[in-house]
């Protein structure tokens, strides 16, 4: 859905159409010398700028994360985008980080992601399809050392590699099921017939090495480093063997300057790079997070799904790579959300009930304690429905202070900058009161203890299960000299738990790990917890089906 069309339903009424992107850019004080245009509202800042900006960090760094989802919703980019818009409304410099939307939840259950009702960014189209190309660019660089591989072993296999432990598969930047589990080499001459798959591009690899590298040299490096498999004597094989690190940064290259956009109210946002945050570590590239910071008073960003994933891989991932100290912290929930983990019905969310709202305030509440182990001090930010009663918001709040923990009402969605002008005072108070800052764990503690404190900590369960293979896989990471690395929980968004249908706040379980992967370019290792799958697929009715051109050309549907 264009801007046009949302002011035309009178979603936005008032609001004024976008800047162009040379004044967005203004605002930061970047100069048009260092702004490559990508039409009229979008852009990209050129690299050189981007890291002498990097290279000087003085901002405030906001993180917005969120309860754990429901299909009543949570609102987590909108409230990013509405607190950006109220701090900068403030009179703050400010700019705003958030991931690149992905093809595949675009097209399946989910829809497009920048945002709702007054607090988007735009063109809400162009971010939402191929952008500035990005995604299609790491696919690319992806599948292109899959096809190296696979080129090599048709060509005599010289580096003695094992097909049968050829650990990359391929990408795709879609929902595909189909894709999961495939043979490849049928037909007699096409190199050798062995069993491979495809994940979403979202949960590449490079996608990672993306986000997390802060310079082309570091970018080249980091996708050297990446281990392809085996060889027959299991010997771990490293991309750079293949030749193959020098050409996939170069398909990189452009696509490694971060990309400029806008909130409709003109705030500054920086859209790059695109991890799931329940496969992959969830945050947007690192690179601009630090150019962001060089540049504004106060970064927003957000993490993906809610803080026992995306906040969690923020801080023990992200910032731990990075050098990054978060200010403050804004825990996002709905009292919807809140009747779900309460038990109520999705059918039933429009009636008034209190007790559910209570008691659904333990996920919020597992949440908030969770970021004080951090050291992070939170704010709950409730983005307000229509249908939310004075008395179910009066819980919320009152649940909140009794922990010691500020709840505020916020209509950002319908009101705009001006709808969060209470949660930006907040989010001001709470940064200028500073932070102590400290990971959930150290870098010298044995993996399986890495993966048993998030577990235990961070989740509520009482021990990990290691299937065979998982432990396996452990020990041989560690052996390799791996065990130094941060670890990614790949672990369904819907629960605490490894059970999807398990919501509120379950204690006592058993966390099943059943896989371990290695992805030393990203600098983490991954531990695949219970059916958690690396390639969503489409739901019975796809977003796509409602997605259309009308007779004057513009997108209908994408929301």
């Amino acid at each position: 859905m264009t801007l046009a069309t949302a002011l035309s339903n009178d979603i936005l009424p008032g609001l004024a159409t976008l800047n162009p992107i040379e004044e967005v850019a203004a605002s930061l004080g970047i100069p048009n010398s260092a702004l490559y245009r990508y039409g009229p509202h979008k852009g990209k800042v050129a690299l050189d700028y981007a890291l002498k900006a990097a290279a000087q960090p003085s901002g405030k760094l906001i993180l917005v994360t969120a309860i754990s989802p429901t299909p009543a919703g949570e609102g987590k980019t909108t409230t990013t985008i509405g607190l950006g818009d109220a701090l900068r409304r403030a009179g703050h410099r400010t700019a705003i980080c958030l991931r690149e939307p992905s093809l595949g939840p675009s097209f399946g259950a989910k829809g497009g992601a920048t945002g709702g009702g007054c607090a988007q960014i735009g063109p809400i189209d162009e971010i939402n399809l191929h952008f500035t190309g990005d995604l299609h660019a790491i696919s690319a660089a992806h599948n292109l050392l899959a096809a190296m591989i696979d080129n090599h072993l048709y060509w005599g296999n010289a580096l003695g590699l094992d097909p049968a432990r050829i650990m990359w598969r391929r990408v795709i930047d879609l929902n595909d099921r189909a894709l999961r589990d495939i043979v490849i080499g049928l037909g007699g001459t096409n190199g050798p017939t062995r069993q491979t798959g495809f994940d979403i591009t979202a949960a590449s690899e490079v996608m990672a090495v993306f986000c997390l590298a802060r310079s082309l040299p570091e970018l080249e490096q980091r996708l050297g480093d990446i281990v392809i498999g085996r060889d027959k004597a299991k010997r771990l094989v490293r991309a750079r063997e293949l030749n193959a690190a020098g050409a996939m940064a170069a398909l990189l290259k452009d696509a490694f300057a971060p990309n400029l956009v806008q909130t409709f109210e003109g705030t500054p946002a920086f859209v790059h790079g695109g991890p799931f945050a329940n496969i992959a570590h969830g945050c947007n590239t690192l690179l601009a997070t630090q150019t962001a910071l060089g540049l504004a008073d106060f970064v927003v960003t957000e993490a993906g799904f809610g803080a026992d994933l995306g906040a969690e891989k923020f801080l023990d991932i992200k910032c731990r790579q990075g050098g990054l100290t978060p200010s403050a912290c804004v825990m996002v929930a709905t009292v919807r959300a809140l009747k779900m983990h309460g038990g109520v019905a999705l059918r039933a969310l429009a009636e008034e009930n209190v007790d559910a709202v209570k008691e659904g305030c333990a996920n919020l509440l597992r949440h908030v304690e969770n970021m004080r182990k951090f050291g992070l001090n939170t704010v709950v930010a409730i983005n307000r429905f229509a249908s939310d009663t004075p008395a179910e918001l009066e819980m919320v709040q009152q649940v909140c202070a009794n922990a010691g923990v500020r709840a505020i009402s916020c209509e950002h969605f319908s009101r705009g900058s001006a709808g969060a002008a209470d949660l930006a005072q907040a989010v001001v108070e709470l940064a200028e009161a500073g932070a102590a800052f400290t990971p959930l764990y150290p870098d010298d503690m044995p993996l399986e203890s890495k993966i048993s404190v998030i577990a235990k900590s961070i989740y509520g369960a009482a021990d990990i299960q290691l299937e065979s293979r998982a432990a396996a896989q452990l020990r041989e990471v560690s052996d390799a000299g791996f065990a130094h690395l941060p670890v990614c929980m790949a672990k369904t968004q819907y629960s605490f738990s490894a059970d999807p249908a398990v919501r509120g706040a379950p204690s006592g379980f058993t966390l099943p790990i059943r896989e371990v992967r290695l992805s030393a370019g990203a600098g983490f290792i991954v531990a695949l917890c219970g059916d958690t799958v690396t390639m969503p697929g489409l739901p019975r009715r796809a977003a796509a089906e409602d997605i259309f051109l009308d007779t004057d050309g513009e997108i209908n549907g994408l929301t």
